[in-house]
């Protein structure tokens, strides 16, 4: 089987999206006998990789100077690498001009074609803005959404959703086909090795008796970086000394985050961190991961950091519960700066090491790559099935 992978949420600076297709193409590599195929914007065209693996990148213009995204807009070279392929399955992680390429692809040269619904964007980047419109115009607004969604997505054979709650909300928008297809962690990067937390603790300057706080990712309003910040400045004046603050990540609210760490000390900012050792070694060097997205599809950083030993603090009510695997009793109960403080401080009082201990144990079990893809090829192979019956 020729599996094609065709997205434009790629970035040379990672990203979830760019960490499952690799993860996937390794897979692929490792443990089966097919193919796999990935079209992604690049700074130029080329192609890479071997006969088991080949990656084309099509040039594309940069869209975000901090993440390094690209919109791919070359849809007919998109279509030659495709044609050339003849891939057996494409997924698009798309939900934009390259989702409805694949689709015409697909029905011109019947070849089946599912989705992988990464980002749930109705909401990250719409919902604000309705909000500014009024109630009756944000209303619409999301209304024009829920329908794009839905006549978008059900023309796939299947929309591969991270999460239980979010497959809840498609399915009550009008999405007929959604899968649950849980991502995964690779453990032999993310996993507990004690040893290596002393030396990266002193290189952040965090002195014995302090708790470090971590947080990777964009940030940006829809990650809810700017409680996060806040919360900091508040426990940074009640508890002078007592905490850290690494960020891993860069994007718009850049300034806020400089603004507290001018203000306060105990910020460290590293703008980003593409070496998964190096990233294994910061979650390992935190006491907590703090989380304070609300809505995350998945919140692949989360289970990243529980693999590593280090437990998560949030807030309730967001689409995280299902990947936490220790109790969210000492979370944040609303989502305000304020409450986020008080969350941390509760739950730093516990024995972190033996909540983080006991996570690892069932991230390994339940989230390594080779579960989760497992799990997916069988719905592929299905999906291909169900597809040559039904179009003989």
């Amino acid at each position: 089987m020729k599996i094609c992978d065709l997205t434009q949420f790629y970035s040379p600076l990672s990203g979830g999206v760019k960490r499952y297709v690799h993860e996937k193409a390794g897979y692929i590599r490792n443990e089966t006998s097919d193919e796999h195929v990935l079209i992604v914007p690049g700074e130029k065209t080329e192609r890479a990789g071997d006969d088991r693996s080949r990656i084309y990148s099509i040039r594309s213009p940069l869209i975000s100077r901090t993440a390094r995204y690209r919109a791919l807009l070359d849809l007919r070279s998109v279509g030659e690498i495709l044609e050339r392929e003849q891939p057996d399955i494409i997924e698009s992680s798309d939900p934009y001009q390259v989702g409805w390429k694949a689709i015409a692809f697909g029905k011109s040269t019947r070849t089946p074609v599912v989705a992988f619904y990464h980002s749930h964007f109705p909401e990250a980047y719409l919902r604000g803005a309705s909000k500014l419109l009024g109630r009756r115009a944000g209303k619409s607004l999301m209304s024009a959404a829920q329908r794009y969604v839905r006549k978008m997505y059900n023309r796939f054979e299947a929309t591969f959703v991270p999460s239980e709650p979010l497959a809840q909300i498609l399915e009550t928008w009008g999405v007929r086909n959604t899968r649950l297809v849980r991502l995964g962690v690779n453990t032999d990067n993310f996993r507990p090795e004690p040893d290596d937390s002393t030396e990266s603790r002193q290189k952040l300057e965090v002195t014995p008796g302090q708790k470090l706080l971590l947080y990777v990712g964009r940030l940006a309003p829809e990650k809810n970086t700017a409680a996060l910040f806040e919360s900091f400045r508040i426990l940074a004046t009640r508890r002078p000394g007592e905490f850290r603050l690494l960020i891993i990540g860069d994007g718009p609210e850049r300034p806020q985050l400089r603004r507290v760490q001018a203000e306060t000390e105990g910020v460290t900012w590293l703008q980003y961190c593409t070496d998964p050792l190096e990233l294994a070694r910061y979650y390992r060097a935190a006491d907590v991961f703090v989380h304070p997205g609300m809505q995350e599809t998945f919140g692949l950083v989360a289970l990243e950091s529980q693999a590593c030993g280090t437990p998560v603090v949030g807030i309730r009510g967001s689409r995280l519960d299902g990947i936490i695997l220790h109790d969210q009793e000492n979370w944040a109960q609303e989502n305000n700066p304020e409450a986020l403080a008080a969350a941390v401080d509760r739950f730093t009082a516990q024995n972190l090491r033996a909540i983080g201990l006991a996570s690892t144990e069932r991230a390994a079990a339940e989230y390594a790559w080779p579960v989760v893809f497992a799990r997916l090829f069988c719905i592929y192979r299905e999906v291909c099935a169900n597809y040559r019956r039904s179009r003989p």
